[in-house]
């Protein structure tokens, strides 16, 4: 399950891999509103912890925090994420953080990748068709990008034993 975290919008990615292919499970994005701060953070609680219920995933991943010259949007980014987190924890996944150069990385080949190229090759990677909203595409390449990460650190310890 990957997360973007998100103030007013809150993108939620479910896939399910093998290690050889990988499907899309669901998706979608918490639309908070111009509700007080604290109501949104509530809502990113219930929404995150209703979608693991739903969909039980075995883990959590989420974009950490990149550093903004807005002191006060990076405080309700950080305060996003943590309510994201603890709706994980609440719910016993383990939790994975990537920052947005790791996810892009992964899942375009490129660190400085922009929006487009990432919408782009999600739906490559996920056999999506249609529109693919910028935070629900954000959080199914985080989910993305934990799974090839996972993948290749269980190659490499398989390897590494033999």
């Amino acid at each position: 399950m990957g997360i973007d975290p998100g103030s007013r919008f809150t993108g939620i990615g479910v896939i399910d891999t093998d290690g050889q292919s990988t499907c899309h499970v669901y998706s979608g994005c918490l639309r908070l509103g111009d509700k007080a701060l604290p109501e949104r953070l509530g809502l990113i609680f219930s929404g995150v912890t209703e979608v693991i219920r739903l969909w039980q995933p075995d883990e959590m991943c989420i974009e950490s925090v990149f550093m903004s010259n807005n002191a006060a949007s990076a405080l309700k980014l950080g305060q996003a994420r943590g309510v994201a987190i603890c709706a994980g924890v609440v719910s016993q996944l383990p939790i994975h953080e990537y920052s947005p150069k790791e996810v892009k990385q992964a899942t375009v080949g490129k660190g400085a990748a922009d929006k487009i190229q990432v919408q782009h090759m999600v739906k490559v990677l996920l056999n999506l068709q249609g529109r693919l909203q910028a935070d629900t595409a954000d959080a199914l390449a985080v989910a993305l990008c934990h799974a090839h990460i996972s993948h290749l650190k269980a190659r490499i310890s398989k390897a590494a034993r033999t």
